[in-house]
């Protein structure tokens, strides 16, 4: 079990409001590691952090597909989220609803008050009265059948971040392949926010590499990744905080970890470094040229 302390938490800086905690996180971490948890339960939010989490996120009024559970409504949890702030002091962000219609504004207002700093919510659940500032910020998902050119609006609206969830809900549980890769690089090229990657494949710590060198800024792990229970969440956690510590460190050779290095033995491809944040204007990293989503089939709420 590694210490929830090793990872330098950047909000324990008196200096940074509550509501900026996620911006900060995603400007001046080089990728971080946001824990979905598969339960409202303080136990397991103790778990992630314990292993490295950086971020924290939570469900209310949801059916959860990845992970079996359906969320009731907010007043179920307040006692339980009112704990899990009392011992954490990062990002904690919240799904308030599985609907349009199930996204009650006396919520809402409320959750800010709960000690919530973000909310994340797919883009057509979300009403505009969320796009008035309700005390958090605000970051969306978009599935396999949005136009990507729509996303390029996001910054215009305030939001702090996309959250990717762009894989099909029947290929749930699938490893990630490198259409996938392309499908994130184009929207870190399009955006104009940072992107969040959930675990809707079944991620393992050795896609962190690549994952990092498409330009994203979140590895959101939900269910798929870190089951129901607290031992395997512990596991999962730890391995992927572990491949993110490890991502600029020096290789044997002296020469830092590149992402052929990363990959099975024996494939080659041409040498990268991952000192820093990949220049998503960069149109030498990757045409932009629109990448369609062929699979136009519905999903429900993402994987994580």
């Amino acid at each position: 079990m590694q210490d929830s302390q090793k990872a330098g938490h950047l909000w324990d800086r008196e200096d940074i409001s509550k509501t900026a905690r996620l911006q900060t996180m995603l400007d001046e971490k080089t990728l971080s590691l946001i824990v979905s948890l598969p339960g409202n339960d303080l136990t397991l939010a103790r778990a992630a952090l314990e292993e490295g989490a950086d971020a924290l996120k939570v469900h209310y009024n949801v059916g959860h597909r990845a992970s079996g559970n359906y969320f009731g409504p907010l007043d179920e949890y307040t006692d339980i989220f009112r704990a899990i702030r009392s011992e954490f002091g990062g990002p904690f962000g919240v799904v308030p609803s599985g609907s349009i219609e199930g996204t009650r504004r006396e919520d809402v207002e409320r959750l800010a008050g709960l000690g919530f700093d973000f909310y994340s919510i797919y883009a057509h659940h979300l009403p505009s009265f969320m796009l008035h500032d309700p005390g958090l910020e605000a970051t969306f998902a978009i599935n396999d059948a949005y136009d990507v050119s729509l996303v390029e609006s996001a910054a215009h609206f305030g939001f702090t971040a996309l959250e990717a969830s762009i894989v099909p809900g029947k290929e749930y549980g699938t490893p990630l392949s490198f259409a996938d890769v392309l499908h994130y690089r184009q929207l870190v090229l399009k955006a104009g926010v940072p992107v969040l990657v959930p675990s809707q494949r079944k991620l393992v710590s050795e896609d962190v590499p690549v994952l990092h060198h498409s330009g994203i800024k979140a590895i959101m792990l939900g269910a798929i990744v870190t089951g129901k229970t607290e031992d395997q969440l512990r596991r999962a956690v730890s391995s992927f905080r572990n491949a993110i510590d490890r991502l600029g460190q020096k290789g044997p050779s002296g020469s830092e970890q590149s992402v052929s290095e990363s990959l099975a033995a024996g494939h080659s491809g041409p040498k990268s470094s991952f000192t820093g944040h990949m220049d998503p204007s960069d149109p030498t990293e990757l045409s932009s040229d629109r990448v369609e989503f062929s699979d136009r089939s519905g999903s429900g709420r993402d994987g994580t």
